[in-house]
């Protein structure tokens, strides 16, 4: 009898519960849909239009509002500038909290704050992700007839590879590789965005350049013909693209190197991702958090993905969270470590 008894106070607290959050969340829903309504979200990124960045915000700026209550208006603004930092500057500093400005900002901004924090206006320990579209992991594509087109020879021959500039991922991936494996990579400076890159490696100018696998994926036409392959990728974990190309800190069997090179590649699994401001409140960034997921299951989104040629290896909010609570938990040993290893301000600069 006690027992029925204590069932039955269970199930109707319980059920008092259930309509109290039941209730709750209606309440929520409908202020969401009042922050919402007839209003604009706007999508800060800090590149330029094309580009996996462009990418993805146009996939998002088509199809995100309508999963969202309120049904916004979503819309892209380019600011590029100092490789993404310009628009991350501003997204941090110059938005508000309200959940109506959001921004799909470079993977790289956490290891900038470790290691020229002068150079990052931002605490990456705060950031706040809504969910990521794929992975971050970059691509090192060699020209078929350079004088060294496997790792192997690349540990006897010099090879040059194009870099957009000293102190860009371009640049100090590739100096990183040097330092750490043992690979002769000569970098040279100065092209002006990835696919002036590519250009000098396709004419003969230079023999390698990196871009993320998920901008290459879009036109691998001089994959393809064999014009170009992929002989390494940056990444914790092979992109399903690429199964058997090793990434970088397979490159070596020193364990302080694999630190030290797994280090320098942590951020590609943030990825592509949306981020809100820091500040904003945790019901807006859940019904941000549902909407996505609900976008991704979507056929129209499926099916315009596919058309565009974007990649999808989706990945929660909170995933993106804990990664970059990894990378910023990184020793002070080990951040040492990672800055000797990709200074590349010797680098030559290419002639203008």
């Amino acid at each position: 009898m006690n027992l029925i008894r204590s069932v039955r106070h269970g199930l109707a607290v319980a059920s008092v519960a259930a309509t109290m959050s039941l209730a709750g969340a209606a309440a929520h829903a409908d202020a969401i849909e009042d922050l919402y309504a007839g209003e604009t979200m706007t999508i800060v990124i800090g590149h330029p239009p094309g580009g996996s960045y462009d990418l993805y915000a146009q996939l998002a700026a088509a199809h995100l509002g309508k999963f969202i209550p309120g049904q916004p208006n979503v819309i892209v603004q380019h600011m590029p500038g100092g490789g993404g930092r310009k628009g991350a500057a501003f997204f941090i500093n110059n938005t508000d909290p309200d959940g109506k400005t959001v921004a799909i900002l470079p993977d790289t901004l956490g290891h900038t704050e470790l290691l020229d924090p002068s150079r990052a206006d931002w605490k990456s320990a705060e950031f706040r992700y809504i969910g990521r579209f794929a992975p971050a992991n970059a691509a090192f594509v060699v020209r078929k007839d350079a004088p060294a087109t496997t790792i192997e020879e690349m540990k006897e021959k010099e090879i040059i590879v194009a870099c957009t500039g000293k102190g860009s991922r371009s640049g100090q991936q590739p100096t990183a590789i040097a330092n750490m494996a043992g690979l002769k990579l000569k970098v040279i400076c100065g092209y002006q965005g990835s696919a002036p890159a590519k250009l000098a490696t396709l004419r003969g100018e230079t023999d390698m350049t990196s871009e993320n696998w998920a901008a290459l994926a879009q036109d691998t036409t001089d994959l393809d013909n064999g014009d170009l392959k992929v002989v390494f990728q940056a990444g914790l974990v092979r992109d399903p693209d690429l199964p058997d190309v090793p990434l970088l800190f397979e490159l070596t069997d020193d364990p302080d190197a694999k630190a030290v090179l797994r280090f320098i590649s942590a951020g590609a699994p943030v990825g592509r991702s949306i981020m809100v401001h820091p500040g904003t409140s945790e019901d807006i960034i859940a019904a941000l958090r549902t909407a996505f997921q609900a976008m991704l299951a979507d056929p129209d989104f499926i099916a315009d993905a596919k058309q565009r040629g974007a990649i999808i290896d989706p990945e929660t909010g909170e995933y993106v969270e804990s990664v970059m609570q990894e990378i910023m938990a990184a020793s002070p040993d080990l951040i040492a470590a990672a800055m000797a290893a990709m200074d590349d301000s010797a680098a030559t600069e290419v002639a203008q």
